[in-house]
């Protein structure tokens, strides 16, 4: 069937990204273009140095290209300054990283509140104790990041992404820093989770069974696009 424009919530159109450097101008990205689909799984992979984490910023607005167009849950972004840009990301985007970027002086709780007070809501503490609850981290809600193991700590992040519906989460490598029971056990969550509200997920990594999960993969190499695949398992 067809993509619609309504089913569109991330559209890259021929993003380039360059920067200077001693040698010269150095080209990180180029002409890359794609379309994600509401509620779809996209991996993202390619070797260290592909572009990954730098198309990520571009897609999520937190950097912008040297040539091309993201548009995100019907925002184009580069017509935004970066308080517009922000105010997108509040409204639409989740975030999980590698290195959890929990706040160490709020508890677990008090963490996943935090988006939800910023975006205004009336219950935050409410909601996110049920978030909280959700991801199986009931018991240790009260508890400081410094108390948290790092597969709870993870969890915690993914609550926090997750705690304010986002059009679109982005990961990037949520399981670098986990062994690999558990960064399975918080990949099955994020996928759950991304099944049950229907919040578009794209990962990137750098494992390869992990990329299988999604709907798709798309593969970098030297900055440029060069697949983009039904993973096996869609």
């Amino acid at each position: 069937m067809p993509n619609t424009e309504r089913d569109i919530v991330l559209f890259a159109e021929g993003l380039t990204k360059q920067v200077s450097s001693p040698e010269g101008t150095l080209t990180i990205l180029a002409d890359v273009g794609f379309t994600v689909d509401r509620g779809e799984s996209v991996a993202i992979v390619g070797s260290s140095g592909a572009g990954k984490s730098t198309l990520l910023a571009l897609l999520a607005g937190l950097d912008l290209p040297t040539a091309g167009t993201v548009r995100l849950d019907g925002h184009e972004l580069n017509s935004l300054d970066e308080d517009g840009r922000a105010r997108v990301r509040a409204q639409s985007v989740g975030f999980v990283f590698q290195s959890f970027h929990l706040v160490p002086s709020l508890t677990a709780v008090e963490n996943v509140m935090l988006p939800l007070e910023l975006a205004g809501h009336e219950d935050a503490a409410q909601s996110a104790l049920a978030i909280i609850r959700e991801v199986g981290l009931g018991e240790r809600s009260s508890h400081y990041p410094a108390q948290l193991s790092g597969g709870e700590k993870q969890r915690v992040a993914i609550a926090r992404a997750f705690a304010t519906e986002p059009a679109v989460l982005f990961a990037d490598e949520p399981t670098g820093n986990l062994d690999a029971r558990t960064g399975d056990k918080v990949m099955q969550l994020m996928f759950d989770l991304n099944r049950e509200s229907a919040t578009t997920l794209v990962l990137v990594t750098h494992d390869v069974a992990l990329a299988g999960r999604c709907d798709r993969v798309l593969t970098l190499d030297a900055g440029r696009l060069v697949s983009d695949a039904r993973a096996a398992a869609a």
